[in-house]
């Protein structure tokens, strides 16, 4: 497994990394037993970033996770975790205001069993005023970190402008690390536009969805998928030819994430302890740039088309 910095946070991170999502029921049911046994999985086997939310199955993933990391040394991972976007009784709910905020940093280190948070992050600051991301949200999440409760700061985002609109508008330093998703990936490389920007301002970068949000892979794109409809449809296309060669559509989109050096982890989720495996051993073998290529060349009409978060 290759190590990189994340930025200025001193926190050396595999490049390949593990997102607890799925441990809330977000894209199918799982066996919680085996969920468990996954994050132990992925630590065993070189893992060493982990990044929840209790948004994730409205606090499911962050119990789930808990019971996890209750048996595992706090020395060998670094955990991510967010404020912001929540859940409750099935219903979304959003709340960036600093009281809310430390209020679910301190609900989240119980539920999660540790007594600090190495990153916490502004979750999807698209839904909040950004503006209030500056002056209330952040300052109140600084204040933890000044108390040690938390190590550093970020924000997640899936529209790209907005990171720089915050980062521009707050002291330097505040924002530490980006978290972006669905935009390195097979089908879309925006991300690549904006790594200058980061390197310059605070240096962290964190990429998730390699498989974009299941665009990218032999299963399919779940029904609730915001993606258009032109974009599934030249996925399917990648998806065949993949395989029309003998290859895998996942695999090639796991080694295309993390190949870029200026992204210093790309974070996959899920509850199965083969998958974790499986995605390990393809990080660590060479990208077929010539599938990628070919690859690409099919997606090339829809190439980074985007969609709202939702």
């Amino acid at each position: 497994m290759e190590y990189r910095e994340l930025g200025k946070t001193g926190m050396k991170v595999s490049a390949l990394s593990f997102g607890a999502s799925s441990l809330g029921g977000v894209f199918h049911s799982f066996k919680e037993n085996e969920g468990i046994k996954a994050v132990f999985t992925a630590i065993e086997n070189g893992i060493n970033f982990i990044d929840v939310s209790p948004y994730y199955g409205h606090l499911q993933a962050e119990i789930v996770l808990g019971k996890a990391l209750k048996e595992i040394d706090r020395a060998k991972y670094y955990l991510s975790t967010k404020v912001g976007r929540y859940g409750k009784d099935g219903e979304n709910f959003w709340d960036y205001s600093a009281g809310k905020s430390i209020e679910s940093v301190y609900e989240s280190l119980d539920r999660l069993n540790v007594d600090y948070i190495d990153l916490i992050n502004v979750h999807d600051i698209e839904f909040s005023d950004l503006d209030l991301v500056c002056n209330e949200t952040l300052p109140a999440l600084v204040e933890l970190k000044e108390k040690g409760i938390v190590r550093h700061v970020g924000i997640t985002n899936l529209t790209l402008r907005h990171f720089q609109y915050v980062i521009n508008h707050v002291p330097a330093g505040t924002v530490e690390s980006i978290l972006s998703f669905c935009h390195y990936s097979l089908n879309d490389d925006a991300l690549v536009d904006y790594l200058d920007f980061f390197e310059k301002n605070i240096g962290g970068v964190i990429n998730a969805s390699p498989f974009s949000m299941g665009l990218l892979t032999e299963r399919g794109a779940p029904s609730w998928h915001p993606a258009p409809e032109p974009l599934k449809a030249l996925c399917r296309k990648a998806v065949d030819h993949c395989k029309s060669k003998g290859e895998n559509i996942e695999k090639l989109a796991i080694q295309f994430s993390v190949s870029n050096p200026r992204i210093a982890t790309t974070l996959f989720s899920t509850t199965r302890p083969s998958s974790v495996l499986q995605n390990i051993k393809w990080a660590d073998e060479p990208l077929n740039e010539e599938l990628v290529k070919e690859v690409q060349k099919i997606l090339e009409p829809r190439f980074r088309d985007t969609w709202l978060n939702s």
